[in-house]
């Protein structure tokens, strides 16, 4: 990783969709070549991939919650499938602490969200927050310090 890479990251994090030519000029460098180099990025799973973010409250989900689960290792080979193929799971987390997992969900309604918890019961203990607001919501990594130049 050079700073070209740090620099192609920090770009494609704030537009994944950059058209090709605009991202080779930024970093100074041809097309051909700056596709390469993201294909690498690619590749070595350094970027897994493009996605658009949601506003769920304007989708018709205003409900976001952390719901804490208290989880036995003999449990995983069910709850696993079960939590993936949930449309309304946004992340599954493995954590230390009293409880073992934590899960961001979003649902239409509180009722909605009841009923997920009630199912989650078969699992675990549970523990419950519903978000009020969000002060901080970024899903990237700021790179932008390994793209600066040394000579300042």
């Amino acid at each position: 990783m050079d700073k070209i890479d740090y620099k192609l990251i920090s770009l494609l994090q704030k537009n994944g969709r950059a058209p090709l030519k605009q991202l080779a000029e930024a970093v100074y460098l041809s097309s051909p070549a700056t596709a390469a180099r993201i294909e690498r990025l690619e590749k070595e799973e350094i970027i897994t991939g493009y996605t658009a973010c949601i506003n769920h409250k304007k989708l018709g989900y205003p409900i976001v919650a952390f719901v804490n689960l208290e989880l036995q290792p003999a449990q995983k080979p069910t709850f696993y499938p079960f939590i993936c193929n949930h449309p309304n799971v946004l992340e599954c987390n493995c954590v230390t602490g009293h409880y073992s997992m934590m899960i961001k969900v979003a649902f239409q309604s509180t009722e909605m969200l009841d009923t997920f918890i009630g199912q989650m019961g078969q699992f675990g203990i549970t523990e419950t927050q519903i978000v009020f607001s969000t002060a901080v919501d970024r899903q990237n990594i700021d790179v932008s310090k390994f793209c600066e130049d040394d000579e300042d």
